[in-house]
């Protein structure tokens, strides 16, 4: 073997090993897909990796897949960690804009972060993707109120954040477009881009109906207790018909 093949291999293997990590159960055909490689040279490499003492395991039957010992590597990383947070939500978003010149790699980097936590950890992360949804630009009034207001401070986003990963509700101080501030507990389903300004799509308690926040409108946020399930995005159809986000 070549000195360039021996190293594409090397590789390969490791993209390989970074999806087994980062996954429950695949299939071969559909681990074979992905690393363009035929199911037979999938499994010279499957048994390369055992023999270097990763347990792999196998559902024999149609329909099979393959994964790691449920127990290996269970908690490396915490999801705690409020720069894990910010890094797994960012991953989401990059994943939701699609391929971008810089980004062609981007399933190798979410597998690599995958394999760190448990099962647990993982659908929670899985489910980050399909609730980030990128619309169209937002409109120059819109831009123009967005660059005419301060920021949020770092500890608001941060809030904001960790209660859209764990499904926390949230109390915040909203201002609207006449300036005007009040009080609202809600809760934060879907996270929408208008470039570049971002939406939350929510559950308001206050009018017990979904509604649209601009996030650079969210003065304060503070985490409570009650936690929610996620509800569909078809809930939100008829507001995001009826409010045309870009123009917010």
């Amino acid at each position: 073997m070549s000195r360039v093949n021996a190293t594409k291999h090397l590789d390969r293997l490791e993209q390989l090993t970074a999806i087994l990590k980062s996954e429950e159960a695949l299939t071969t055909k559909m681990i074979a897909a992905e690393l363009n490689i035929s199911e037979r040279t999938l499994f010279r490499d499957i048994g390369i990796l055992r023999e270097r003492g990763l347990p792999i395991e196998a559902d024999k039957g149609r329909g099979g897949g393959i994964k790691l010992h449920r127990n290996w590597g269970v908690g490396r990383l915490s999801l705690e960690s409020q720069e894990m947070i910010d890094l797994l939500i960012s991953l989401a978003i990059a994943e939701s804009m699609g391929p971008t010149l810089f980004m062609g790699n981007i399933n190798t980097v979410r597998h690599k972060l995958m394999a760190s936590f448990s099962p647990k950890q993982k659908e929670k992360i899985h489910q980050l993707r399909q609730r980030i949804h990128i619309g169209e630009q937002a409109s120059p009034d819109v831009l123009q109120s967005f660059s005419a207001k301060k920021h949020q401070t770092k500890a608001t986003i941060e809030t904001l954040h960790r209660a859209f990963l764990f499904n926390k509700r949230l109390s915040i101080v909203y201002q609207d477009f006449h300036d005007q501030e009040t009080q609202r507990d809600i809760e934060a389903h879907y996270l929408y881009l208008g470039f570049p300004v971002w939406y939350l799509l929510a559950w308001d308690h206050l009018r017990n109906d979904v509604r649209i926040f601009r996030y650079d409108r969210i003065k304060k946020a503070d985490i409570l207790p009650q936690e929610f399930t996620v509800r569909p995005l078809n809930d939100f159809n008829a507001i995001l018909t009826k409010q045309n986000v870009s123009t917010l």
